[in-house]
């Protein structure tokens, strides 16, 4: 596997950032199970360490001097990794971005970060963090065991669900996801159920086939 220390890159209209190659999680649609996969525009987001958080805003500091900086819309946590895995650090990141800079901040994570950091971490985010978008990936446990495949088992489900209501409490606009021929159409509606009751925006990602 072929690593590097690629702390920040394009996608989109955003600035990503990327801090950690951990995560509780070994999804069967995602990018990190291919051995061939990467993102077009970087030659690896696997790190070769955690970086610190003065890296990661020398970083940023240096994208900033740049042409391409003015035309980011947004910050976005998000690597190979689960950000909330490199909570302290990301913290110390986006008051550097709230200090400096009027883009929004967004991270996007699989929500499992109370069982991460043995702590609700959602207060943590007020002020710092205007979007999240979680990947919620089905409408029940059982399915999203099977899909996830979270280390938590049966603690995984409740524990996102209970993130979601508590970061309403402090973070503008929250985002759950799914990825498209996952799940079922059925199961997409109920998923659709589950955002409207919690008051949030449901959206279906498309698939990408990870190289196998």
């Amino acid at each position: 596997m072929k690593k590097g220390m690629t702390l920040i890159y394009p996608e989109y209209s955003g600035l990503y950032i990327n801090l950690t190659n951990k995560c509780p999680c070994n999804c069967t649609f995602c990018i990190r199970q291919g051995k061939q996969q990467e993102f077009d525009n970087v030659d690896t987001l696997w790190l070769e360490r955690e970086p610190t958080a003065q890296e990661v805003i020398n970083a940023i500091k240096e994208e900033s001097k740049t042409e391409q900086f003015k035309n980011y819309k947004e910050f976005v946590f998000c690597g190979y990794g689960e950000p909330t895995e490199a909570l302290d650090t990301l913290l110390k990141v986006a008051d550097f971005l709230k200090t400096n800079f009027s883009l929004p901040v967004r991270i996007n994570t699989n929500g499992l970060g109370d069982l991460v950091n043995e702590k609700p971490i959602a207060p943590l985010l007020k002020n710092r963090i205007d979007v999240l978008s979680i990947s919620l990936n089905s409408s029940n446990s059982e399915i999203y065991e099977k899909t996830v495949r979270p280390i938590y088992k049966e603690k995984a489900f409740p524990a996102l669900l209970a993130f979601v209501k508590d970061a309403a409490n402090y973070v503008p606009k929250i985002i759950l996801s799914t990825v498209d021929t996952t799940i079922t159409h059925e199961d997409e509606q109920q998923c659709q159920k589950i955002c409207d009751e919690l008051g949030v925006t449901y959206r279906i990602r498309k698939f990408t086939n990870p190289v196998k």
